[in-house]
């Protein structure tokens, strides 16, 4: 059987609170206790708290944490992420995380997670929006974007129930 792979999306590093990084540390250590394989886009932010949450955790084998970047230089990943994919496409790479991942986890974010919601969304993509930061997964927690699909953005409120959850989908 095929290792899950959790997407993870949400706030950059301009957005990134201490609050926010340290949960994005602490979420990445217990997704991969759990053996999940996490895809991120790479960055700073929380996609580099999460990564480097799973180099802490026990676990941990090379090749947890894949890092699908904007730009065509692998040197420009966070340190923390063990596969590097430069895309060269710039924010188009947000689809290839969201094709990549088996399910998503939404934390705060701009933009840039939005575009991500919405690719998820059409893709028929759950996702688990952390409802304890603001930004759009908090916004679209629990909402429909519209009639084509109900329920895929499941609000959860701490990391115990995003594994719930997780573990009911997958």
């Amino acid at each position: 059987m095929k290792k899950q792979i959790i997407g993870i999306i949400g706030t950059n590093s301009a957005e990134c609170k201490s609050e926010i990084y340290e949960f994005g540390v602490n979420l990445g250590e217990k997704l991969t206790d759990l053996e999940y394989t996490i895809v991120c886009g790479g960055m700073g932010g929380i996609m580099e708290a999460v990564c480097k949450g799973a180099k802490k955790s026990h676990k941990y084998r090379f090749g947890c944490t894949i890092g699908i970047i904007p730009s065509n230089y692998r040197n420009d990943a966070n340190n923390y992420c063990d596969i590097v994919i430069p895309t060269g496409i710039g924010i188009a790479r947000n689809q290839i995380i969201i094709n990549t991942a088996d399910v998503l986890i939404a934390i705060a974010g701009g933009s840039g997670t939005l575009s991500e919601l919405a690719f998820a969304w059409q893709l028929n993509k759950k996702v688990i929006c952390y409802t304890g930061f603001e930004g759009w997964a908090k916004k679209l927690a629990g909402a429909d974007l519209d009639e084509r699909n109900k329920g895929l953005f499941v609000p959860a409120g701490n990391i115990n129930e995003i594994i719930k959850f997780l573990e009911q989908i997958i």
